[in-house]
């Protein structure tokens, strides 16, 4: 029986112990790597419980709207109980002693001053809560990567309390705003009613200084009459005094004048009691005027100090008006960074309740304005009233001075005229009393004239401050129209400001805050993972990786120990040299493929998608990789080994196997489509996750051009070595 080189070469391994054993233990080799690394990364997050990292809580506390805060002990209680790390409370010396003899991977800690800090928004520097974040990197790297992320999680934590705490007191203070609003509208509802009250008193007050303007204008018409026929009469006086002094002349005309003169003395007489009787009455109805202006002047200067009473309010209202709008426009620019995080619905829900808000206070500063026009037009008119009026009662005082002094004179006049009479009688009676009658006429002619131009000089100033008050009374007149426009203006400001604190009182009572709020405005998003081709641990995510290092190092070592190229007895063909070696190569290649996945597979429990594809992957992917180094080392020998590393170091640089391919220097990234074992781990990806079938098929046509080249290449040099050595010499199998 002839034997085959195929059947030499299966002969010489099994008969060869030192050749044998190290095949035996090659076979492992694949999963030696691959397993033990994915045993050994295949879930280090779920002990992460166990790995020690130390609290120091400095955390004095604080106060805040009478609430005590103790967010330090509150944050390092929560993170014990989370047991997300193995939490250790200690303190700052023990923690720093224990983060250099490597005790711990990471140290945090809350300062002094973290609740208190949490109390400074609305101050006007805030301060920010600050945790001291301490990593040993030098211990450990990932673990202070680790920490860095957990921090971020405690500082989301952190930051969705304090938003949370501030939310329910920006909500408080909106609630109690939205009180005060509705208080203000009750204080606008009753300056309304007041408004409305001081509307009919300044329209009664309108016609009754428009009355005293006209009852002024014609007082000052009779003053008129009364000084032209006082002149008169001074004439008249003046003419009689000059006729006494011509009485002497003769008896005669004596006795015809004495006769005209008793006449005219008793018509003088009548005449003279009327006046005194009229003069009377004239200065008891002046002294009426000046008890009544005097009462009038007391209710302008009452009128004109609750005018500017108002006016002041008014001010003060609307520079508080100001401060609503000023303070909304602040709550306004404050809240744009949490509403941008709010859903649409409730951003458009509170920019509308804002925007109303905004409006009602803009409306109101404006009606708080007018109100303001309207008092200060109010109190100027009544300060021209309160002037007009001290003018009137200067002008009626002086006018009754002038019919004081008109009233003393009456009665000298009216003895004047008494004695006229008398003396009259007398002429009448004797001739004898002429002489004396007409002495006592001429003196009582020379008291009328005296007391007519007295009583002339006082009609004068009678004149005067009638004049003076009939124009002051049409300036007061004119001031009550002012004054009644400005106070509707008032009253209708009133009602709008009423109105507008009303709507601003519904708009802020429709906000109902709870805990879920506060929770939302603390913490506005969440993230929801949706992701496709689940990997569910570190294990899966690596094994494409590590199952294509493993399966390239088991060829590797293969070439050491099984000889590529040497023959176990001379060939008899190139062909049958050449398949001798690949036989062993093959078996070898599976065996090592279907243990690694075994392994992987069924140990470790990893899932995959396809597990028939999963293992012809794996076959396929041993079977390229034999077939590389073997045409490196059956051409190149040793240095094709080197070659063979060469080309292993590259790969699991570029294969994208661990970090994603744009994270790595672009000059490496070359390599990247032109090394097998980026195909081999995109392969293993689709079999093992994603479940992409043609993707799959790709790739491992991509594995299998490179066997058949490689194979193909490796036997062209066996046919040349074979021509070069054998081709004249002939040996039986």
């Amino acid at each position: 029986m002839k034997k085959t080189m195929t059947w030499a070469e299966w002969k010489q391994l099994l008969r060869t112990r030192k050749m044998i054993v190290p095949m035996i233990a090659i076979l492992f080799i694949p999963v030696l790597y691959a397993g033990m690394f994915l045993w050994a990364f295949w879930n280090p997050y779920a002990n992460m419980d166990d790995l020690p990292v130390a609290i120091v809580d400095l955390d004095r506390g604080a106060e805040m709207d009478g609430e005590q805060l103790a967010l330090g002990r509150e944050l390092t209680d929560k993170l014990i109980d989370g047991k997300q790390f193995d939490f250790q409370r200690v303190s700052k010396v023990d923690a720093e002693k224990g983060l250099k003899n490597q005790d711990y991977y990471v140290v945090i800690e809350i300062p002094e001053n973290f609740s208190e800090h949490a109390t400074t928004l609305l101050d006007d520097e805030p301060e920010k809560l600050t945790m001291i974040y301490k990593p040993n990197e030098g211990f450990n790297f990932l673990s202070g990567q680790i920490g860095e992320t957990a921090m971020d999680r405690i500082r989301a934590e952190v930051n969705e309390k304090v938003a949370s705490t501030y939310a329910e007191k920006l909500f408080d203070s909106i609630m109690e705003l939205g009180d005060g609003f509705g208080d203000a509208a009750d204080g606008a509802g009753e300056l309304h009613d007041g408004a409305t009250k001081l509307v009919d008193g300044a329209t009664e007050l309108k016609g009754y200084l428009e009355t005293l303007a006209s009852s002024t204008i014609t007082l000052a018409d009779g003053s008129t009459k009364i000084g032209e026929g006082v002149s008169r009469a001074a004439v008249g006086a003046g003419e009689l005094n000059a006729g006494l002094g011509t009485l002497s002349q003769g008896a005669k005309e004596l006795l015809t004048g004495a006769q005209k003169a008793s006449a005219g003395a008793d018509g003088l007489k009548d005449g003279l009691t009327n006046y005194t009787a009229g003069v009377d009455q004239l200065a008891a109805s002046y002294g009426q005027i000046g008890q009544k202006e005097q009462e009038f002047n007391t209710a302008a200067s009452t009128l004109n100090e609750k005018s500017q009473q108002l006016n002041g309010a008014a001010g003060q209202l609307t520079g508080a008006a100001a401060n609503v709008a000023t303070g909304l426009e602040g709550l306004s620019t404050q809240l744009d960074p949490i509403l941008a995080e709010l859903p649409a619905e409730q951003q458009t829900a509170i920019g509308e309740a804002l925007g109303q808000l905004t409006q009602g206070s803009a409306q109101l500063a404006g009606g708080m304005q007018e109100l303001a026009a309207g008092t200060a037009a109010l109190s100027q008119g009544t300060t021209e009233l309160n002037g007009a009026a001290g003018q009137l009662s200067g002008a009626h005082s002086e006018a009754l001075a002038g019919l004081d002094k008109l009233k003393g004179s009456s009665p000298q006049l009216l003895e004047g005229a008494n004695a006229l009479s008398a003396g009259n009688g007398d002429l009448a009676s004797g001739v004898a009393q002429l002489a004396e009658g007409v002495a006592t006429a001429q003196q009582g002619s020379s008291d009328l004239a005296t007391g007519l131009v007295t009583l002339t000089e006082g009609t004068g100033t009678l004149k005067e401050g009638t004049d003076t008050l009939a124009s002051k009374s049409q300036e007061l007149a004119e001031g009550s129209v002012t004054l009644a426009d400005g106070l509707v203006e008032l009253d209708e400001g009133t009602v709008t400001l009423q109105e507008k604190l009303a709507e601003a009182n519904e708009t802020a009572s429709e906000v109902n805050p709870t805990d879920k709020t506060y929770g939302m405005v603390g913490s506005p998003v969440d993230v929801e993972k949706d992701g496709i081709n689940l990997v569910p641990n570190y294990g899966t995510g690596f094994a494409p990786y590590f199952l294509s290092m493993g399966l390239f190092i088991g060829a590797l070592l293969l070439s050491i120990v099984f000889p590529l190229v040497e023959p176990a007895i001379k060939p008899t063909g190139a062909f049958k040299w050449f398949a001798s070696k690949v036989s062993v190569l093959a078996i070898v290649g599976l065996l090592q493929a279907l243990i690694a996945v075994g392994v992987v597979k069924f140990a470790l429990g990893m899932e995959t998608i396809n597990t028939p594809l999963f293992v012809l992957t794996a076959i396929i992917t041993s079977y390229t990789f034999i077939a590389i180094v073997q045409i490196c080392v059956s051409i190149l020998g040793d240095a094709g080994r080197f070659v063979a590393i060469i080309m292993l170091i590259l790969q699991l640089t570029t294969s994208a196997g661990t970090f994603p391919l744009e994270l790595i220097p672009a000059p490496l990234q070359i390599f990247n489509t032109v090394l097998p074992m980026t195909y081999s781990v995109q392969a293993f990806k689709g079999t093992i996750s994603t479940g992409d079938l043609s993707f799959v098929w790709m790739n491992n046509g991509i594995l299998v051009g490179f066997m058949v080249a490689c194979l193909a290449i490796t036997f062209g040099y066996f046919a040349l070595l074979y021509t070069r050595r054998y081709s004249k010499e002939t040996v039986e199998a």
